[in-house]
């Protein structure tokens, strides 16, 4: 452990960033062990499957709330103690999950898994800040890689344990993780200074400050808020369809349905490259295409296995490179503010999940597979209006500040 404050850009390590990938994904699993036992959880709890899909939603608020409340604290403190100390609570929030005695515990429990496993989103723009110029947007990619692998396999991970020893194993093995987690992040960590003293109250201003001041920030919160809905909208309901005709698996093989995504994580490493190549526009057209594509082929996926596997890794594959191309985007706007750009980003980015995941489960509940792959690519229709639009804005607003630029001169 390094007591002296690391350096802005001063380069990282490729071990601590393959560390810091572990614990992203790790953290960021916390909030998907559940969704391949929603059936499983409603039938122990007693509660109808459209109340049991709520837990998604939950843990999304849960998230969400901390991405406002407690990742601006990433430029005010000091990230190494932020990082262990969120840990911790979040050791202590699965152990309450672990032992839930009915739904209502759970559910507040998972509210407050969800809010604390934003450690991810505090050390994802640490990484940004201690990578060199020309390595951030692989560095960020890679480490993006872990949390978007780690969502994925918490699927397969917690179908498995499920399926042998049973539900409440899942979140016991995910405290276990959290605590080493803890501890050896402790000691790997360099001590990251803050970069501002701006007061908290002052920070959460500034965080709607740069959401007035920032138009690409404003665009990139928009495409992440439904990319994400994207995203909900196919593994909300997705152990719905698996459980019942005429698929009729048990949790653990539809847990190895986000063995399926992982090959869409591979994306992120990519977008990333292409980000530090100056490609970040291209990346986000063809990514955007890419979501609503996928929504032709999952549509199929209602009788047909392979649609179904396809579709999943053609949707995963745009949305990971959709929301990587968004993070390269706004790390670039204001370097000393990463965390705020964060908070902003990811706020809209979770709370675009967890309204699509609450309406896709209703949509469910009475449309079926159907009505949910038609709210898919509706929702990815409106990304790529949304792209177009304001790509068409930007593009004439700066052929008017050349032309009075000429004028003036």
């Amino acid at each position: 452990m390094d007591d002296e404050a690391a350096q802005p850009g001063a380069g990282i390590s490729r071990g601590l960033v393959l560390l810091l990938a572990l614990a992203t994904g790790a953290a960021a699993a916390n909030l998907y062990y559940a969704q391949p036992l929603l059936d499983t959880l409603a039938h122990d709890f007693g509660v109808s499957k459209g109340t049991g899909g709520l837990l998604v939603t939950v843990s999304q608020i849960g998230y969400g709330l901390g991405l406002a409340f407690v990742v601006p604290l990433g430029d005010l403190h000091e990230r190494r103690r932020l990082i262990t100390g969120t840990l911790l609570i979040t050791t202590t929030a699965l152990v309450v999950v672990a032992v839930s005695p009915s739904f209502v515990v759970f559910a507040a429990a998972i509210a407050i898994v969800g809010l604390s496993s934003v450690v991810a989103q505090v050390i994802v723009p640490m990484v940004s800040t201690l990578a060199a110029d020309n390595e951030r947007g692989r560095i960020v990619g890679t480490v993006m890689s872990g949390l978007l692998i780690g969502i994925l396999l918490a699927r397969t991970v917690s179908g498995l344990i499920a399926g042998l020893v049973g539900w409440r194993a899942v979140f016991w093995l995910a405290a276990v993780l959290m605590l080493v987690l803890c501890a050896t992040l402790r000691r790997a960590l360099p001590r990251i200074a803050p970069t501002t003293t701006t007061p908290y109250l002052g920070l959460l201003r500034s965080v709607l400050s740069l959401v007035a001041s920032e138009p690409v920030l404003r665009q990139r919160m928009v495409l992440g808020a439904l990319a994400f809905g994207c995203f909900s909208t196919l593994w909300t309901p997705l152990s719905y369809l698996l459980a019942g005709p005429p698929y009729h698996y048990g949790n653990a093989t539809i847990g190895l349905f986000g063995l399926v995504g992982v090959a869409g994580a591979g994306a992120a490493t990519l977008a990333g490259r292409l980000a530090d190549r100056g490609r970040v526009k291209h990346t986000t057209t063809a990514t955007v295409l890419i979501v609503l594509v996928s929504w032709a082929i999952l549509a199929a996926g209602r009788h047909s296995l392979a649609a179904l596997i396809i579709g999943i890794a053609v949707l995963d594959l745009g949305v990971q490179g959709l929301h990587i191309s968004n993070q390269n985007a706004i790390y670039a706007l204001v370097p000393e503010a990463r965390s705020r750009l964060t908070t902003a980003y990811m706020v809209a980015y979770f709370l675009g999940g967890a309204l699509f995941s609450a309406l896709a489960s209703a949509i469910y509940a009475n449309d079926g597979w159907a009505g949910d792959c038609v709210l898919g690519a509706l929702i990815a229709g409106a990304a790529l209006i949304v792209w177009a639009a304001s790509e068409s804005a930007t593009v004439r607003a700066a052929r008017r500040r050349a032309a009075a630029a000429s004028a003036d001169s």
